[in-house]
């Protein structure tokens, strides 16, 4: 069978280098975890290419995700990145991070890291889907309308089922790369 990448990664440099390296990869890491809940977030009814290009001013605006800075974050600051960093300057998104940070760092003092807590909804196992076509994947689940509603309980925004649905693939709790794929997790061995 002919191997061929994931069709929504097909169009430029920046999607199949994310696609290739991070989609479906499993991270427990707490900064990525923090960026990538962030950067899902920012691409609420955009296309997750304008996001990639953006990625590197998002992290020189946001301290590399650095959650503990990201919540330090003033009103002045957050309107200086607003007017003057290149990314999308949609004020609720930009001040949802410093929200976020907050809510983040209190997951991570009542479960000891938000890696622990979010992977705890899947006992700490990928879901690894077996898609012959994109067409198949859905646009959220059971799963993620419950972290959606768990999360939004805690203080997170921008966090809604179909957002969190693409952010559980982003940080590899869901393999949703088609079958075909040669990153599928069961490719990749």
């Amino acid at each position: 069978m002919q191997q061929e990448r994931c069709g929504w990664a097909m169009n430029d440099s920046v999607e199949q280098l994310y696609h290739d390296n991070e989609w479906g990869v499993p991270s427990h890491d707490e900064r990525y975890l923090f960026e990538m809940l962030n950067l899902e977030g920012a691409q609420a009814g955009l296309s997750w290419r304008l996001i990639l290009n953006k990625r590197a001013a998002y992290k020189a605006a946001f301290h590399d995700f650095d959650p503990d800075k990201c919540a330090m974050l003033t009103d002045e600051e957050l309107e200086h990145i607003r007017e003057t960093a290149e990314i999308v300057r949609n004020k609720l998104k930009i001040r949802g991070v410093r929200k976020n940070a907050i809510a983040f760092l209190k997951v991570q003092a009542e479960f000891g890291s938000f890696g622990a807590y979010i992977w705890g909804f899947t006992d700490g196992k990928q879901i690894v889907n077996h898609w012959t076509d994109m067409s198949q994947m859905p646009a959220q689940t059971a799963l993620s309308e419950r972290i959606s509603k768990d999360l939004k309980k805690r203080g997170f925004i921008f966090v809604g089922p179909v957002i969190i649905y693409s952010y559980l693939q982003a940080i590899g709790m869901i393999d949703d790369h088609v079958i075909t794929c040669p990153y599928h997790t069961e490719n990749r061995l």
